[in-house]
């Protein structure tokens, strides 16, 4: 089986089998284009051709400055996007062995998220009041409140109803990856906004558009895109004088940082923001360790 049909078939596989969100199918395709590439620069047509070797040597390509120098996460993503495709293979019988099975996925020098401070945090807010419309900084106010209070991806912000939120019950439901659906908990102050939102901001909007049922909208009534929600979210954390970078997942590494620190079990911080494995979540872990790393040193009269 040619590389390039057996890639596309894959990613057939992923999307309608699996059931794959677009942003993770494109991320797949782009992976596989990658290896597809160093493939032809090997002269290697057929899946059968590929072996052990082969794929350290693109792993080690990946990581190279004079090949296509990319981040550690970056080659883990790669690595694990080609294990899926060979294992894949060889259950629909193309292969006998997964030449994949000692390709290791792990991830080594990662950069722990950056987590805001829950004072940045509200100065990002009180910043997102500051929009031309009355109605945009209610709505600004809101997708934060949102996106902070309950760790969701700014693609499932945007792709919520207004019938996902339930505001007697303090909860929302939000389609992740995959389109799998989770309910996660509103904080009152969350709970606030979301109804100043839908009572006095949205209505304003809604107007101009074609009745949209989604829950967050442009100034001309349409649906919010994920590009508008991140810009909210840097101008905002801009003219609150944030110097580092600021996006909608800051809000998410954020939330689940916060929760770390104040004692949240791990288990539930992955039900809250829907990760597969737990391994996943146990970044955080990572990052409430190093921030007593750092309090210890500045603070502890024996580390100085």
């Amino acid at each position: 089986m040619l590389i390039g049909a057996a890639a596309s078939a894959f990613i057939a596989y992923v999307t309608v089998e699996r059931g794959l969100s677009a942003n993770t199918v494109a991320a797949y395709r782009r992976d596989l284009d990658r290896f597809q590439r160093w493939c032809d620069q090997h002269s290697l047509i057929h899946v059968g051709s590929i072996t052990s070797a082969s794929l350290a040597e693109f792993n080690i390509w990946c990581r190279d400055p004079n090949g296509e120098a990319l981040s550690a996460t970056s080659v883990a993503r790669i690595n694990s996007c080609v294990r899926g495709l060979f294992t894949w293979l060889v259950r629909e019988g193309h292969l006998t062995r997964d030449v994949s099975s000692e390709i290791s996925t792990a991830i080594h020098g990662l950069r722990l998220p950056k987590a805001l401070s829950v004072n940045e945090v509200t100065r990002i807010i009180e910043s997102a009041k500051l929009a031309e419309l009355p109605a945009l900084s209610v709505r600004n106010v809101a997708l934060i409140e949102f996106l902070y209070g309950s760790g969701a991806r700014i693609s499932e912000a945007v792709g919520a109803d207004v019938d996902d939120i339930d505001l007697d019950d303090a909860s929302a439901v939000v389609t992740g990856k995959g389109s799998k659906q989770r309910r996660v908990p509103l904080g009152s102050v969350a709970c606030g906004a979301l109804e100043a939102w839908l009572v006095r901001g949205r209505p304003a909007l809604a107007q101009m558009g074609s009745g949209s049922p989604k829950l967050f909208l442009t100034a001309h009534g349409t649906p919010m895109s994920r590009q508008a929600g991140f810009a909210v979210i840097r101008e905002a954390a801009k003219r609150a004088g944030i110097t580092t970078a600021v996006g909608p997942h800051t809000l998410r590494h954020s939330c689940a940082t916060h929760l770390m620190e104040a004692g949240a079990d791990v288990r539930v911080v992955q039900e809250l923001l829907g990760h597969a494995s737990v391994q996943t979540t146990q970044i955080y872990t990572m990052v409430t360790a190093e921030r007593i790393r750092e309090a210890h040193a500045l603070a502890h009269p024996r580390a100085r």
